[in-house]
């Protein structure tokens, strides 16, 4: 699935994963393909990304919104 990380002032991440583990406000939940739409809301916390290397990727945030859709993952993120 591709995934997009995008702040006010830079795009933070943009590439191919596996696994994107993301800090929602009612708890952490993980996403991988073919998973269900959805729109949440982020808490403070870190975004962990399992690209197709397997290797793990952690970026703080202050909070924001993620919306999966059609295996894109697109975060709005405050840092």
């Amino acid at each position: 699935m591709h995934v997009d990380i995008i702040s006010p002032g830079r795009h933070i991440f943009s590439g191919e994963a596996e696994y994107v583990q993301l800090p929602g406000t009612s708890g952490s939940f993980g996403v991988l393909d073919n998973h269900a739409p959805i729109i949440s809301t982020l808490t403070k916390g870190k975004i962990k990304i399992t690209d197709t290397q397997k290797q793990e990727q952690l970026f703080e945030i202050k909070g924001g919104v993620v919306e999966v859709k059609d295996n894109r993952v697109i975060v709005l993120a405050e840092e």
